[in-house]
């Protein structure tokens, strides 16, 4: 059985991985992941976001898909 994070079945929906100054945080996120070059906005968070690259999930054994995201200057 795959291994579940906040809920979610590892393998299913995408991450979001959101850089910052104080270090990073990962968001977990139904569907497919943004394409690189979107610009989105994050609930409860500052500013809007770029994504930067799509590629494998930072987190060991977990198949879903990551969106890197850098804010974009205000």
């Amino acid at each position: 059985m795959p291994a579940e994070s906040d809920g979610q079945v590892q393998g299913q929906g995408h991450v979001l991985f959101v850089s910052k100054p104080t270090g990073y945080e990962l968001f977990p996120r139904d569907g497919e992941p943004p394409a690189v070059g979107s610009v989105v906005e994050l609930d409860g968070q500052e500013g809007r976001w770029f994504v930067s690259r799509v590629s494998p999930s930072p987190l060991p054994q977990d198949k879903r898909r990551c969106a890197y995201l850098q804010q974009l200057p205000t």
